[in-house]
C-alpha cells in the first residue's frame, strides 16, 4: 500500500486539483492507495480569522464566511460536470452553514476556546477532501472517502493533540485490511479524542496524518506532494542558488524541519522511521522532477553539511545570578515553570560557571515566560540571589545540519568564521552530542545574510558573491566600471568571484539594484536614478545588509571619507581611492585601522599613493615581515613629474599644467598638486603605514609656487601663472644650467618628513623618471644602501582604476 499526501498549495484551486487527479490516476492500479489532502490553500487561515473576528464581536466574520463558502462552491462548479454538482454543492452548503452557526455562537458568547477552534478549522479538510473525492468519482475511479476522525484517536489537548497509537494503529489496520477499495481519500490534520470530540494534530498536521496511516499499514512508500521539488540546502526564498538534496536521513530531515524547513512537518518522520518506510518529497507542479527521498541513511556525498535552516520570531530568555552556582534544581524549576504554561523550549545553552542559563522560545510566549519564571523564582529575586528574567526579542536561530558532521573537525569554526566576517553577531550557541546540528541565535535582521553566507561557505564551491557599492562616477569611477564590466567573466572563471555592482552614486543621485547594475548601460541608468543624499545612500548600504559587501570610494570628498568608520563597524569592507581619510587627523586614521581589525573588515587604500603602483602593499609587506623603514625618498606626484618633464621654457608653465589636467593627471583642482599638498598627504600616509605617528603640520613644504597663484578660482590660478611665467622659467633655467632636472621630491627619515622642488643630477635614481612616472626608494635594515625601488606610472584614470580594482579583489579574500 502507498500513502500520498497533497498540501494546501497542491489543492488551492480547481486547476491544481486536476493536477492531483492526473498524478494519482497514473499511480492507481492493483496496489491500495491512500490519498490525504489538506484544506484548500489559505482556507485554514480564513477559518481562524472568521472565528477570531466573531470572538471580538466584529460582524465582519460574516463577510469572511461568505468568502469561504464562495471559494468552495466555485471550486465545485469548476471541477465537476453540471450533472454531478448538486449533491456536492449541497454538502458544501450544509458544512458552511454549520461553520456559520458555530461562529454565531462565538459572536454571542464573545469566547473562543481551543476546542471550538479545532472544530472550526477541521471543516477546511472535510470540505476539500469531499470535493476532491467527488472529482475522482467524476473521473470514474473507484474511490472511497473516509473521515480520518474515525481512525485517529488522540488525547484532549486541543490544537496540538497527542496520538494514542495503540488505538489508532489498530483502527487504521482494521479499516484498510477490511476494505476492497483500491483508492481512498482522507482529510488530513483532524482526529477525535476518546469522547468523539474533534481535535487537530497541529498546523502542518496533514503530513502527520499521512505518516500515521503509512506507519500503521506498513506502507511501501509515503509521498509528500508540495510546491517545491524536494528538500533544498536552504530556503529558496532566502538563497537564490539553492541545491536539491536528493537523499537525506530521517534524523537530518527532522533536524531541518524542526529548525524551520517548511517542506515537511516535524513529527511526520517519527511514525515511518521505526518502520524504515521511505518518504519522498515531490512537486505537484513538476511531477517529473526527481524530488528528495528521506530514508534510514543519507548518501555520502563528501559534504559534512546536508542543509541550512532558520527560525525567526525567537526570544532568548536568560536566568542568571550568583545564587545559582553549585545549587542543584535551578534548571528543573526553570523548565517546570515554562512547562506549566505550555511554553515549548527550542534551544538551551548554559555557561560552565553555572551562573546563567539561556533558553530560546517562540516570541509569542515571551511575556508569559517572564511572568511564569519571575513567579517561580520570586523569593530568589527578592533576596538578590538571581536577577529577574531577562528577555531579548527580535532574534532568530540559524542551524547547519548533517549526519556527516560527527567527528568532522572544523565545521563549527567555518560556520562562526563565515558569519563573523560578515558582521553577524552570535548571541547563543548550542550543539547536541550527536553532532548532527549546530545552532546559533542571531538578530532576525541578519537571517538572510547569515543563511546566504553559510550556504556559500558550505555548498557553493563554484562562486563567491561579492556586492559592490561605489561612490563616484567621474573619470576614475567610469574607468573602474568599464574594467569591471570587461573582467566579469574572467573573475568568475579564474577567481570564482561573482562580482555585482549593486549600488552606484554620484553627488546627486544613487542607483541601487540587488540583482546587479547593467554595467553596459550604467550612465543612462544613473541619469534616470532618483535623487539621493550621501546619508541616504550609506543607510541603504547598511540596511540592505548584503553579504560580502565592499564600499568603493572613488571621490575626493571629505564627506564620503567621514562615513568609513560607520561602514567598517558594520563589517563592510572599504576600498578608498580618496586620500582624505588616511591623510586626515592621525586619530581618525588610527580609528579606521582599529575598526577594520575589530569588525573583521578590509580597509584598503593602495591607490592613495602611486595610483596603481604596489607602493603601500610593498611597504606593508616589509613591515609585516619584520623589516624597519629608516628612510624613504620618492617622487609621488605624476602631475608634477609630467609638468617638469614637459616644461622647457618654450611653452608657458600654465599651458603645460593645463595639458596635464586635460589628460587626467591632476586633481580636480590642480593647485592641490602644484602646492605640494597632495605630495605631503602621500608621504604622510607612507610614514603612518611604516609606524610613524605624524600629522600634516609636522611635514615641511618648500613650495615653488608664488602665493598669488593660489588665490581665487581655478581660472584665476591659470591667469596668474601666465603672469608669473618668468618665475617658472628662472627655476627651470637654474637647474638646466647645471645639467640637472627638476623633480618635486618627498623625503622621510628618522621621523621627519619634507617635500619640495629639487635639482636632480644625472647620477641620481630620479633623473631618468619620465612622463607621469612615480618612484619610491625604501631604505630599510634589509636594504640599507641599495634601496628597494618601486617605479612606474603614478597618475592617470586608467591605472588608478586598475589599482582600485586590485584592492577590490584583495578585499574579497
Amino acid at each position: 500500500m502507498q500513502v500520498i499526501k497533497f498540501g494546501g498549495s497542491s489543492v488551492a484551486s480547481a486547476e491544481n486539483i486536476n493536477k492531483v487527479v492526473q498524478i494519482v490516476t497514473k499511480k492507481s492500479g492493483t496496489e491500495k492507495l491512500a490519498v490525504i489532502v489538506s484544506a484548500l490553500g489559505g482556507i485554514t487561515d480564513l477559518l481562524l480569522q472568521c472565528a477570531h473576528l466573531a470572538a471580538t464581536g466584529n460582524e465582519a466574520y460574516k463577510n469572511t464566511m461568505q468568502e469561504i463558502e464562495s471559494r468552495h462552491l466555485n471550486t465545485v462548479k469548476e471541477l465537476l460536470p453540471v450533472t454531478q454538482q448538486s449533491s456536492v454543492l449541497s454538502a458544501v452548503k450544509k458544512m458552511c452553514n454549520e461553520i456559520e452557526d458555530i461562529c454565531n455562537g462565538i459572536y454571542l458568547l464573545g469566547e473562543l476556546s481551543d476546542r471550538t477552534k479545532d472544530k472550526i478549522v477541521s471543516y477546511g479538510e472535510l470540505l476539500s477532501s469531499q470535493i476532491i473525492a467527488a472529482r475522482f468519482k467524476a473521473a470514474e475511479l473507484d474511490v472511497q472517502w473516509k473521515d480520518s476522525r474515525e481512525l485517529i484517536q488522540t488525547d484532549s489537548n486541543f490544537g496540538a493533540a497527542l496520538v494514542d497509537f495503540n488505538v489508532t494503529n489498530s483502527n487504521i489496520a482494521a479499516y484498510f485490511s477490511g476494505s476492497n477499495h483500491l483508492l481512498f481519500i482522507l482529510p488530513g490534520f483532524i482526529a477525535t479524542d476518546a469522547h468523539g470530540i474533534t481535535t487537530t494534530l497541529g498546523r502542518g498536521g496533514s503530513d502527520y496524518t499521512a505518516a500515521i496511516i503509512a506507519g500503521a499499514v506498513n506502507a511501501s512508500v509515503l509521498e509528500i506532494w508540495t510546491d517545491v521539488s524536494g528538500m533544498m540546502t536552504a530556503d529558496p526564498r532566502i538563497v537564490t542558488n539553492i541545491k536539491l538534496i536528493p537523499k537525506i536521513s530521517y534524523q537530518e530531515a527532522m533536524e531541518l524541519s524542526h529548525f524551520g524547513a517548511k517542506v515537511i512537518y516535524p513529527p511526520t518522520i517519527q511514525p515511518v522511521m521505526s518502520k524504515n518506510i521511505p518518504v519522498w518529497v515531490k512537486n505537484t507542479f513538476a511531477p517529473e522532477d526527481e524530488g528528495t527521498v528521506i530514508q534510514n541513511e543519507a548518501m555520502k556525498n563528501g559534504n559534512a553539511i546536508r542543509g541550512i535552516s532558520s527560525i525567526s520570531k525567537i526570544s532568548l530568555i536568560s536566568l542568571e545570578g550568583s545564587g545559582m552556582v553549585g545549587i542543584p534544581g535551578f534548571s528543573k524549576r526553570l523548565f517546570e515553570a515554562l512547562a506549566n504554561y505550555k511554553i515549548n523550549v527550542i534551544l538551551i545553552t548554559q555557561s560552565s560557571s553555572e551562573h546563567s542559563i539561556c533558553v530560546a522560545i517562540d516570541s509569542v510566549n515571551a511575556v508569559q515566560a517572564k511572568k511564569a519564571v519571575d513567579g517561580a523564582f520570586a523569593y530568589e529575586i527578592e533576596t538578590k540571589k538571581v536577577e529577574p528574567l531577562f528577555v531579548e526579542n527580535d532574534l532568530a536561530i540559524v542551524a547547519v545540519v548533517g549526519d556527516n558532521m560527527k567527528s568532522h573537525t572544523g565545521i563549527a569554526g567555518k560556520m562562526f568564521s563565515a558569519m563573523g566576517k560578515n558582521g553577524v553577531n552570535i548571541r547563543a550557541i548550542a550543539q547536541g552530542s550527536s553532532e548532527r546540528n549546530i545552532s546559533a541565535v542571531i538578530a532576525v535582521a541578519d537571517v538572510t545574510k547569515a543563511v546566504n553566507v553559510l550556504h556559500e561557505a558550505f555548498f557553493e564551491t563554484t562562486y563567491k558573491l561579492v556586492n559592490l557599492f561605489i561612490a563616484g562616477a567621474g573619470n576614475v569611477g567610469g574607468k573602474l566600471l568599464a574594467q569591471l564590466h570587461q573582467q566579469l567573466d574572467y573573475l568568475k572563471k579564474s577567481l570564482r568571484l561573482n562580482v555585482r555592482v549593486v549600488g552606484l552614486a554620484n553627488s546627486k543621485k544613487a542607483l541601487l539594484s540587488d540583482e546587479g547594475i547593467d554595467l553596459s548601460n550604467w550612465k543612462a541608468l544613473l541619469a534616470d536614478a532618483p535623487a539621493s543624499t550621501l546619508g541616504e545612500y550609506i543607510n541603504n548600504i547598511i540596511n540592505k545588509n548584503l553579504r560580502n559587501t565592499i564600499f568603493v570610494d572613488v571621490t575626493a570628498s571629505d564627506v564620503v571619507a567621514n562615513c568609513y568608520n560607520q561602514l567598517l563597524q558594520k563589517s563592510i569592507g572599504v576600498v578608498a581611492c580618496n586620500k582624505v581619510a588616511c591623510s586626515s587627523a592621525y586619530s581618525y586614521y588610527h580609528q579606521l585601522k582599529d575598526s577594520a581589525r575589530e569588525f573583521n573588515a578590509k580597509f584598503l587604500f593602495e591607490t592613495n599613493v602611486g595610483a596603481g603602483l604596489p607602493v603601500i602593499g610593498t611597504l606593508n609587506d616589509l613591515v609585516s615581515s619584520g623589516d624597519k623603514i629608516n628612510k624613504m625618498q620618492a617622487v609621488l606626484s605624476g602631475t608634477l613629474n609630467f609638468v617638469f618633464n614637459n616644461y622647457d621654457g618654450k611653452k608657458s608653465f600654465a599651458s603645460v599644467v593645463r595639458q596635464a589636467q586635460e589628460e587626467g593627471y591632476t586633481e580636480p583642482d590642480p593647485r592641490l598638486d602644484l602646492s605640494g599638498k597632495d605630495v605631503m598627504r602621500k608621504i604622510m600616509i607612507l610614514a603612518r603605514e611604516s609606524g610613524e605617528q605624524i600629522e600634516m603640520d609636522d611635514i615641511a613644504n618648500n613650495s615653488f609656487m608664488p602665493e598669488s597663484c593660489m588665490q581665487g578660482s581655478v581660472e584665476d590660478f591659470y591667469a596668474e601663472m601666465e603672469k608669473q611665467e618668468e618665475h617658472f622659467k628662472a627655476i627651470y633655467e637654474a637647474a638646466a644650467a647645471k645639467g640637472n632636472k627638476l623633480k618635486f621630491v618627498a623625503a622621510y627619515e628618522n621621523g621627519k618628513a619634507a617635500v619640495g622642488l629639487q635639482h636632480i643630477n644625472p647620477e641620481h635614481d630620479f633623473y631618468h623618471l619620465y612622463g607621469k612616472d612615480n618612484i619610491v626608494l625604501f631604505y630599510t635594515n634589509r636594504y640599507p644602501e641599495q634601496p628597494l625601488v618601486v617605479k612606474g606610472a603614478g597618475a592617470g584614470a586608467e591605472v588608478t582604476a586598475s589599482g582600485v580594482f586590485a584592492d577590490i579583489i584583495r578585499a574579497t579574500a
